[in-house]
C-alpha cells in the first residue's frame, strides 16, 4: 500500500502543469431545497434555480459544466404522469440560457434514489417509473449535445442490486428515445470513491455490482463523490491529512483501469484551511494524473442561498472564496 501511494504522489507531481481535464465545474444547488417543508413549497421563498447570469462568474474562471440540481416529484408531481409545465419551464430556462453561452449542463435530480422518501424498487416506486421520468426528460433534452443526463443523486438505503437494476432501466429508457447524451451513473451508499468496495454497511459494495450496468452506446461515465474530512461527509471543515484526497481516491482509481471504466469526480469539497488545500490540490493532482479514467471534477457546491456555507464558491462582495484560489490552476491551460 505505501508503496502504490508512493508512485501515486509522484504521478501527482508529474501532472501538476498538465492540461485541465476535460469537464471541470460545479454543482449548483439551490432547486432541490425545500423538501422539509410542506412539499412541494413556494418557488422564490423556499426554493429557486440559479440564474443563468451567475454562471458567467464560474465560466470566466475556466469552468465548463454546471450540475443543476432539483427534485424529482417537483418535476413529475405523479409517478408515471406529465412533467409539470411550470417546473419544466424553469429548469429548460436555466439550462437553454446556460448552454446558450457554451458552457455543458449536467442534470440532477437531487433524490438519494427515491420518490416522496420512498426508494426506487419497493411496490410504490418501481423500476418502471425511475425509467419513465428519464424517458421524459431525455425527451426533453435529447437534442441539446451540451445537456448531460446524471442519473440521480446518491443512492441509499437500499440493496446495491436493485440500484443497478433501476440505474439499467433508466439508460435503457433514455437510449430508446434516441438520446445520446453523456450518461453519469452513481453507485449506492452515497457514492463515495472511498467506501467502493465497502460491504460492512450498505449491502454487495458497489465493485462487485455496478460494472454490470452497461450502455449501448458506451457514452457513459461513473460518477462519485469525495469529502476529505474524518467521516467523508462534507460537513466538517477540517480534513483530516494533506494526502487525504489521494488515499482516498487511488483504489477506485484502480478499479476504473481493471475494468475499463471512466469516471466523474461529481463532488468534492473542504474547508478554507491550509490542509484542506493541500488535500483538494493532491486529489486534483491524481485525477490530472490519471486522465485516462477521470474525465473530470465538480466542486460542492455554489448556488444563490447558501448565504456563508462554508464549501460555497459563490463570490460575496465581488470576491473570490478561498477555495476558488486553490480551484485555478487545474482550470486553465
Amino acid at each position: 500500500m505505501k508503496r502504490l501511494l508512493a508512485s501515486t504522489l509522484l504521478a501527482a507531481a508529474a501532472a501538476a502543469h498538465a492540461a485541465p481535464l476535460e469537464w471541470r465545474g460545479i454543482s449548483l444547488s439551490s432547486a432541490e431545497w425545500g423538501e422539509k417543508l410542506p412539499f412541494p413549497g413556494v418557488y422564490g421563498k423556499d426554493y429557486v434555480y440559479p440564474s443563468v447570469a451567475s454562471t458567467a462568474y464560474y465560466q470566466a474562471q475556466g469552468m465548463n459544466l454546471m450540475r443543476i440540481a432539483f427534485r424529482w416529484e417537483r418535476l413529475q408531481p405523479v409517478l408515471m404522469g406529465e412533467l409539470d409545465a411550470t417546473e419544466l419551464a424553469r429548469l429548460r430556462a436555466f439550462v437553454d440560457g446556460t448552454t446558450a453561452r457554451g458552457l455543458h449542463v449536467l442534470l440532477d435530480p437531487h433524490n438519494y434514489a427515491a420518490y416522496k422518501d420512498v426508494h426506487i424498487g419497493r411496490p410504490e416506486v418501481p423500476h418502471a417509473a425511475f425509467a419513465d421520468f428519464w424517458r421524459r426528460l431525455a425527451l426533453q433534452f435529447k437534442d441539446n449535445a451540451r445537456v448531460q443526463f446524471g442519473l440521480v443523486n446518491e443512492p441509499r438505503n437500499m440493496p446495491t442490486e436493485t440500484w443497478a437494476d433501476a440505474a439499467q432501466a433508466a439508460v435503457d429508457a433514455i437510449r430508446q428515445t434516441g438520446a445520446k447524451n453523456l450518461i453519469t451513473l452513481p453507485g449506492n451508499g452515497y457514492t463515495g470513491a472511498w467506501s467502493w468496495f465497502e460491504s460492512t454497511w450498505y449491502g454487495t459494495p458497489n465493485a462487485d455490482v455496478m460494472g454490470r450496468v452497461k450502455d449501448p452506446l458506451d457514452h457513459m461515465v461513473f460518477e462519485v463523490h469525495q469529502y476529505l474530512d474524518k467521516d467523508g461527509s462534507g460537513t466538517h471543515t477540517e480534513c483530516v491529512s494533506p494526502t487525504i484526497g489521494v488515499e482516498r481516491l487511488q483504489r477506485f482509481t484502480q478499479w476504473l483501469k481493471a475494468n475499463k471504466r471512466r469516471a466523474l469526480l461529481g463532488e468534492l469539497g473542504g474547508g478554507a484551511n491550509a490542509v484542506c488545500e493541500q488535500a483538494v490540490a493532491g486529489a486534483l493532482k491524481h485525477l490530472q494524473a490519471n486522465a485516462d479514467v477521470w474525465t473530470g471534477w465538480l466542486w460542492w457546491a455554489g448556488g444563490p442561498t447558501w448565504g456563508d456555507y462554508f464549501l460555497s464558491l459563490e463570490p460575496e462582495g465581488g470576491k473570490d472564496k478561498p477555495q476558488m484560489r486553490w480551484l485555478k490552476p487545474y482550470l486553465k491551460d
